[in-house]
């Protein structure tokens, strides 16, 4: 029997939850809701850039997507420059009895000690009265530092450290407001861009440092932040836009999970906008970027997680795999408890029902 779906958000990572969900006969789509009017009324094929009508015409009205009665919600929308709208899309579809996987906001991953209660206990309330469940994941926050770290450390005697990166080239990630608002990327040093506020790296990757600590066993002590920004040498022009000489254009960050004093759990990114920016940061095991999982132990580890794509580069695919990851989920959700649900409580989410010939 195939499970009813709804997709909500049609962007950079829900075009390719909605090619898979259309694509993929586990699922039946039963509507799509976009953010924009110019989106509305389009065929959810055409959104996706399939061919063939599917008779779903897109929405504005989230009411409507619910009216449709999908069993799960594929939430992608965008959530980081509006971010209690999404929290209250989300409080809405639970309520209604309606599970959901999303890619955002990307805290409730792990959003215990990480969010404020205020914040956290309207979700859980909406799920319990909708006996639904909700699961927040993709690749960072996500697989790369949730799932394989942690099966890394489950054949250790001993953990001292774990240490998650992203080492990647943005250059064609196409995305003026993730990239310049949020990140602040082309704009000066001397402005702090919403990613840099304090707290808000804690709050967007806590989740993470959260999470593998609750994997060890173990209760962290704090959560502290750390940051740097180089300058662009000259200007030069990314997907996104412009760079100007002198504007941020590489950026390294760290949130440190600290357990009597050590740093025992550590989420990393390396950014950069070209790739002969700060040759002196760590360098990725591809070209373009990739992911690093290191673990201090008996025994250590450093496992380099590369993605890649016959239809485009790191960052198309890393899009892909977010997607992907939540949508594959969606068995696994069903049979979950009501409630947030972490990669914690879930089964490994496989590869099964997709394989395909070459």
């Amino acid at each position: 029997m195939t499970i009813k779906v709804a997709a909500i958000g049609t962007g950079n990572v829900g075009r390719h939850a909605l090619t898979q969900l259309i694509t993929d006969p586990r699922f039946e789509l039963t509507a799509v809701w976009v953010s924009s009017e110019a989106k509305a009324g389009k065929d959810a094929a055409e959104l996706a850039g399939l061919q063939d009508s599917t008779g779903i015409l897109a929405t504005t009205d989230l009411d409507a997507v619910l009216a449709t009665e999908p069993a799960v919600a594929v939430y992608t929308a965008m959530a980081d420059n509006r971010l209690t709208e999404a929290l209250e899309d989300y409080r809405r579809i639970l309520e209604a009895g309606v599970n959901v996987v999303g890619s955002a906001a990307v805290f409730l991953q792990y959003p215990w000690q990480v969010l404020p209660d205020e914040m956290v206990t309207p979700i859980e309330d909406a799920a319990k009265a909708g006996n639904a469940s909700i699961f927040v994941n993709g690749i960072d926050p996500g697989f790369a530092n949730d799932l394989l770290p942690l099966a890394l450390a489950g054949t250790c005697q001993s953990v001292q450290q774990i240490r998650c990166m992203e080492i990647i080239n943005y250059d064609t990630y196409d995305s003026a407001t993730v990239m310049f608002d949020v990140m602040g990327f082309g704009g000066s040093l001397d402005d702090t861009p919403m990613l840099l506020q304090p707290g808000v790296l804690s709050l967007a990757w806590g989740s993470v440092v959260r999470q593998l600590a609750a994997g060890l066993g173990i209760e962290l002590d704090e959560v502290t932040e750390t940051h740097v920004r180089v300058p662009a040498p000259e200007d030069f022009d990314i997907a996104s836009g412009h760079i100007k000489k002198g504007t941020t254009a590489a950026m390294r960050f760290e949130v440190r999970g600290m357990k009597d004093g050590d740093v025992a759990v550590v989420l990393e990114h390396v950014t950069r906008l070209r790739d002969d920016l700060c040759p002196e940061w760590p360098q990725p095991a591809a070209h373009g970027g990739s992911y690093r999982i290191e673990i201090t132990g008996e025994p250590s580890y450093a496992l380099d997680l590369c993605l890649s794509s016959p239809n485009g580069d790191h960052n198309h695919a890393g899009l892909v795999a977010t997607a992907a990851r939540v949508v594959n989920a969606i068995p696994a959700v069903l049979s979950a408890p009501a409630g947030i649900v972490t990669a914690l409580d879930l089964p490994p989410i496989t590869g099964k029902g997709l394989y395909a010939e070459r």
